[in-house]
């Protein structure tokens, strides 16, 4: 098979209706290399880089309350800092950059994936509101 490892995937295939972080930025335990109390955080397999862990929100407002909160894992070599807050929402927007997900059968015997990323940014605003652009464009012509 052409697939080994992780399949790379983008943000809007993942989360078309956004994703919010409800969660902090922690790191992941390595639970095989963890003994008798001492931590010691876990590495990617493949690229041997430090991992963090977040939970977000995905905003598709189909999802059952239960399927709503997921964590991704991010690829790092220092602890990631979140983007700002931004006023009036009560949760912070995020999007990811570099994102593989890996299939596997949870405890429940379910299809799940893992999602790993390697960075994690504010949105990008990509369209201006109609009033906006409208007044903008009548100060052009000028």
């Amino acid at each position: 098979m052409a697939i080994q490892g992780p399949i790379p995937v983008s943000y809007t295939m993942v989360f078309p209706h956004g994703c919010y972080i409800v969660g902090e930025v922690e790191p992941v335990k390595d639970f095989d290399a963890s003994s008798n109390g001492r931590f010691v955080q876990a590495r990617d397999k493949q690229t041997q880089e430090l991992v963090w862990q977040v939970a977000v929100m995905d905003g598709d407002p189909t999802l059952k309350p239960a399927q709503k909160t997921v964590a991704v894992k991010i690829l790092a070599p220092v602890q990631p800092v979140p983007p700002q807050p931004m006023p009036g929402l009560p949760f912070t927007p995020v999007e990811f950059n570099g994102m593989s997900v890996t299939p596997y059968v949870n405890a429940a015997g379910r299809l799940a994936y893992s999602i790993k990323v390697r960075e994690m940014y504010a949105p990008r605003q990509t369209a201006q509101p109609a009033q906006t652009a409208k007044a903008s464009a009548g100060k052009d012509a000028a």
